[in-house]
């Protein structure tokens, strides 16, 4: 859980670098809220509403963590903009975001792998 909240907090932060783990824990998290946000939105009948107020606010700390995990294999956060070719932007952009980060420190800053072993 501590994932997906690191990931709130930094509510819109594009810069640094952000592990595998990071995302993915972030990722999956996020996912089960929106089921869990749109199984009680339909319970209620209001659905998409409550929906949509959800997936509006974790908008920005979604782009913000995917531009970092970017910025761990060494690609700038533009590359996301590869998800919206049809067929293979988005298994380009699945490949890249499942990629391992580089090793050393990149343009984008220090190995975050490493910073949290200390």
């Amino acid at each position: 859980m501590n994932w997906y909240l690191d990931v709130l907090k930094k509510y819109a932060v594009f810069t640094g670098r952000a592990r595998r783990q990071e995302y993915w824990m972030f990722f999956l998290f996020n996912f089960i809220a929106l089921v869990v946000v749109a199984v009680i939105d339909m319970a209620i009948g209001t659905y998409p509403l409550l929906y949509a107020i959800y997936a509006l606010a974790v908008f920005l700390p979604s782009l913000g963590v995917a531009v970092r995990r970017l910025h761990d294999t060494g690609r700038s956060g533009w590359w996301l903009l590869i998800g919206l070719v049809p067929l293979v932007g988005g298994i380009i952009l699945l490949v890249f975001l499942a990629s391992e980060g580089n090793q050393t420190d990149n343009s984008y800053g220090a190995n975050p792998k490493l910073a949290a072993a200390y």
